[in-house]
């Protein structure tokens, strides 16, 4: 029999909004609407609730408070990093190296300053086990390179990038160049479990989404570390020092420190990983040649990224989804897509395994008795959606 709910393997997509952060966020809807610019009483409370979110994620970030640039989500942060990074230089054409596995939100950007003549970009690539490899960015430094924009880790097969040596190579570099490089990461998956003080990172920019981390969607925030020049790529009024005009979202900058205020990344690591590795083993037993996408040891702990001889993942996607298992055939943001993950391609990989990849993302939710679920049941629908496309094929 089915769950009575649906079984819940994409946080990687997106989280459920934790009750806690709704009932930070609800009284400032009606009760304390007051815009944050105004100087009544209304005006300063929701100030004052801002000043104080941003302490929060500051604290979280080990840096200062005036250092936190909210914006409408991760998107938004990683346009304003790159964009405000090669605005603000004084080169004709500022060069940036980035990978080839970002997220479309930073490989869009940094395409569209190629294509305007505004920058020059390389792309590293990555091998097999969907990791850049560091001497491969150390080789592509030049006189004119003003930001590396590495993510911490994939979104689609959760691997974590060396984000931290690339940030001691240009602590040191640095002390030598006229022309100082800047690191910006994507931290936007790692945030949940991974270590984002931005001085173990020696990062200069760093990019979080509230929905991601059991807050709300359409808000998000971005490290500029003190020093960095960067100039705003929108036009308006002065928030956010001047980085991000427009009306600030209170009620969403509340639920988004609340968000962040209850994260414990290195507890949350440990739980997860234990069904993650119950999974995945289980799956190798009752799965013939099932094939694991990207490094299985430099992952995120609640990543699963698959592929299935014989499978279109996106069939086998929808055959789960009706037997109450909601996963994903890779990013949110490319869902829709008829193209390929270009993660998956970048990796190498065959097409078969490309074509037949599915996600599986759990949570801070997750439960023991919805791993035994899955794994009851998928087995038989892997094998069913062979079934299917093995017919497919001889007709």
């Amino acid at each position: 029999m089915p769950p009575r709910k649906q079984i819940y393997f994409d946080c990687a997509a997106s989280t459920p909004v934790d009750p806690r952060v709704v009932a930070a966020m609800r009284p400032f809807f009606s009760v304390q609407f007051g815009n944050p610019s105004s100087l009544h009483t209304p005006g300063r409370a929701a100030a004052a609730a801002i000043d104080s979110a941003r302490a929060s994620i500051a604290q979280f970030l080990g840096c200062s408070a005036t250092e936190i640039v909210f914006t409408s989500g991760a998107t938004e942060a990683d346009n304003l990093a790159i964009r405000g990074v090669v605005a603000a230089s004084t080169l004709r054409r500022p060069h940036i190296i980035t990978s080839v596995i970002e997220h479309p939100a930073v490989l869009e950007t940094v395409r569209a300053l190629e294509s305007e003549g505004l920058a020059r970009v390389d792309y590293v690539p990555v091998g097999v086990d969907g990791v850049v490899k560091f001497e491969a960015v150390k080789k592509l430094i030049r006189p004119t390179t003003v930001l590396i924009s590495l993510m911490y880790a994939n979104n689609e097969v959760g691997t974590i990038q060396p984000v931290r040596d690339i940030g001691k190579l240009l602590e040191r570099l640095n002390r030598g160049r006229a022309q100082r490089i800047y690191l910006h990461t994507d931290a936007v998956q790692a945030i949940n479990y991974l270590n984002c003080d931005v001085g173990y990172l020696r990062a200069d920019l760093l990019s979080l989404s509230g929905h991601k981390i059991y807050g709300p969607k359409g808000v998000g925030a971005l490290f500029v570390r003190s020093g960095v020049k960067i100039k705003s790529v929108l036009h308006g009024g002065s928030q956010e020092g001047g980085l991000r005009p427009g009306t600030l979202n209170t009620p969403l900058i509340v639920g988004l420190a609340e968000a962040v205020k209850l994260l414990r990344p290195q507890r949350d690591a440990a739980v997860v990983r234990l069904l993650r590795d119950q999974l995945y083993q289980q799956l190798l037993k009752k799965i013939p040649k099932l094939q694991i996408n990207g490094s299985f040891e430099k992952r995120l702990p609640n990543n699963l990224n698959f592929s299935c001889t014989g499978v279109e993942g996106e069939r086998l996607m929808l055959m789960l989804d009706s037997a109450g298992m909601a996963v994903s055939t890779g990013s949110a943001c490319a869902s829709g897509s008829i193209e390929p993950s270009h993660v998956l391609l970048a990796m190498g990989l065959p097409a078969w395994a490309v074509a037949g990849s599915i996600r599986l993302t759990l949570g801070r939710g997750t439960t023991a008795a919805e791993v035994n679920y899955f794994l009851r049941s998928a087995p038989a629908i892997i094998r069913r959606a062979q079934d299917v496309a093995w017919r497919a094929r001889e007709h």
